[in-house]
């Protein structure tokens, strides 16, 4: 439910509020764009209204507002004006005092230029505690951007081209008579039906008045652009599809802009329609963190720092199964010492814990689970767990694993059983478990799959295990194809022989149980012998997730395996029938 008032501009323009949620309640301001009104932000109130009070208004123009005739009425000093009067009138002082009379502006497309000029002029001064802008620049920016474009840099001018190829619309828009009539035509409609189908059919009385703020505002103020400083916090939500306006023209602004967070959402120009949640949890968590709550992980993630930083995954959540040992533990150390916090697990509630406190030396947040795996039911309780106490992950690391060997007679049903519940199933968990939540959050992701060189490299002792080595390689594969979309790479990492315990609990089948000690022992020494370590398989999966690499073998065997395995399949079938098996 909300509440319905008007507020007059300067000018005597009559604007329409409607005001939803808690008296009391830190106050948040949208702002919409062209050719909507206020109605684009109905999903987003929904999922605010019931801790913000919110306040969403039809600019001039819009909706229910008044549509005054002239150009000179749609000047982006009047969309100031109006949104300071909005602002006073709607969003009074907080009855406790704190932050009297500061709200937080939400704003998309026309809404942020016109929030842009007001945030960086003098009508909010003292007003705004924070600012989410999407798919909207301020136009001094953009002008200072373009022009920044024309130096003799192949990336500078990519960029000036593209956002030239964003922009042609704007040209048609100057034209007199044409625009109007291609709305009233339904011509417009139709090809913004056609290009964002997340766009409902919007009102030809808000497409017609609407082309006013490009006419009144474009060309004045991208020829001559004033750029000015504002230092409230600001965070732009950048849609990696926006067909309108590209990301370096509404992120590279960080000269004018220090405290500025930028967040990467999977989603096309109208995101707050057809992800109000998404839209809604990023605003919130800004808010949140302004309001004096905790600065989250994600907050730290997006924030953009001069010269960068000295770690490689900072701030990033990674989870990595399987670790309390071997290549497990070695990836998460790695992780940490690259500045990511980690959620481990393992069947061994020892061994995980020491994994967890040796990733804390490195200054990491770390939290370590016992976990079986290829146990779905605890798989998936253990997600919603990481979710609700830590955030979504942004990389999650596959790498439970068990090893069996022996001929696929005497491997029992049990032994295959076993093997493809925690090699496959347990893989095949961890990523329907997190991909649905990278999903979700709309900010892409990581997942890396542990398989092994027996993925491709055949053995007559090793069927069961390498068949699931297989299947885990096909898999991420199919998954990287699914999931590009969403830009969550998927890479499966490939070792050969790697000094770890695994040695020590692979089971060797048709033999009694002196025999069996024997081969583990005698697997172990070769292993160990071998000297490649999983500290250095650690190193590649880092370098997969850093490139987004598809297939990384790990180890020399590995790689020349992995190749001669493309080159020549007929030799390594041949080698294949030679026994391996430790005497």
């Amino acid at each position: 439910m909300f509440t319905k008032s008007w507020v007059t501009a300067s000018d005597g323009v009559r604007l329409a509020v409607r005001t939803s949620g808690p008296a009391g309640a830190p106050v948040v301001v949208c702002v919409h764009g062209y050719p909507d009104n206020g109605s684009m932000w109905d999903g987003v109130v929904a999922e605010l209204a019931d801790r913000f009070r919110v306040v969403v208004y039809d600019v001039r123009g819009a909706g229910e507002s008044d549509k005054p005739k002239r150009r000179a009425a749609y000047r982006l000093d009047q969309l100031a004006d109006d949104l300071a009067m909005v602002v006073a009138e709607a969003a009074p002082a907080r009855p406790d005092g704190a932050g009297a009379g500061a709200v937080h502006l939400v704003a998309h497309d026309w809404g942020s230029i016109q929030a842009w000029h007001a945030v960086t002029g003098e009508w909010l001064r003292g007003r705004v505690a924070s600012y989410t802008s999407m798919s909207g620049p301020c136009l001094d920016y953009a002008g200072a951007w373009f022009r920044a474009q024309l130096r003799p840099r192949p990336r500078a001018l990519r960029n000036a081209v593209g956002q030239f190829l964003h922009s042609g619309y704007i040209g048609f828009f100057q034209l007199p008579l044409i625009p109007e009539l291609a709305w009233r035509l339904g011509l417009a409609r139709r090809v913004i039906a056609a290009l964002e189908p997340d766009e409902p059919n919007p009102l030809t009385s808000d497409g017609v008045r609407g082309i006013q703020l490009y006419r009144a505002n474009m060309l004045p103020r991208m020829s001559r652009p004033r750029p000015r400083t504002t230092d409230i916090p600001v965070q732009v939500l950048a849609p990696t599809g926006d067909r309108y306006v590209s990301t370096p023209l509404q992120t590279e602004i960080q000269r004018w802009v220090p405290d500025l967070r930028v967040r990467h959402l999977n989603g096309g120009h109208w995101i707050a329609r057809s992800k109000p949640a998404v839209v809604a949890r990023a605003a919130a968590e800004l808010i949140d963190s302004v309001e004096g709550g905790t600065e989250t992980r994600t907050l730290r993630r997006i924030r953009v720092v001069d010269g960068g930083n000295k770690h490689r995954f900072p701030d990033r959540l990674v989870v990595v199964t399987g670790a309390g040992s071997g290549i497990g533990r070695a990836t998460a150390l790695a992780f940490a010492e690259q500045g990511a916090d980690v959620v481990l697990t393992d069947v061994n509630a020892e061994a995980v814990a020491e994994t967890a406190k040796r990733a804390r030396s490195f200054g990491a947040i770390a939290a370590d689970y016992t976990v079986d795996s290829a146990d779905g039911e605890q798989m998936r309780a253990f997600a919603a767990r990481v979710r609700a106490e830590h955030g979504v992950p942004d990389i999650v690391v596959n790498n439970a694993g068990i090893g069996v060997s022996g001929s696929f007679l005497d491997t029992s049903e049990e032994d295959w059983r076993r093997v493809v519940d925690v090699n496959l199933w347990g893989v095949i968990h961890g990523c329907r478990a997190f991909a649905e939540q990278m999903v979700d959050r709309a900010e892409g992701g990581h997942i890396v799959n542990v398989a092994s060189a027996a993925a491709y490299l055949p053995s007559r002792i090793m069927s069961a295990y390498a068949a699931t080595k297989s299947a885990v390689l096909t898999l991420s594969e199919c998954l990287r194809a699914e999931l590009a979309g969403q830009r969550i790479g998927v890479s499966v990492i490939c070792p050969g022989i790697v000094r770890t315990g695994i040695t020590g609990t692979t089971r060797f089948t048709g033999v009694d149980e002196a025999e069996q000690q024997r081969r583990q022992a005698t697997a172990t020494r070769l292993y160990a012998r071998r000297g490649f370590g999983p500290e250095k398989v650690a190193r590649d999966i880092l370098r997969a997730v850093e490139r987004n690499t598809a297939l990384a073998p790990s180890t020399p065997e590995a790689k020349v395996a992995l190749v001669l395995s493309r080159l020549t399949p007929g030799l390594l079938r041949a080698a294949a029938k030679f026994d391996p098996t430790p005497k």
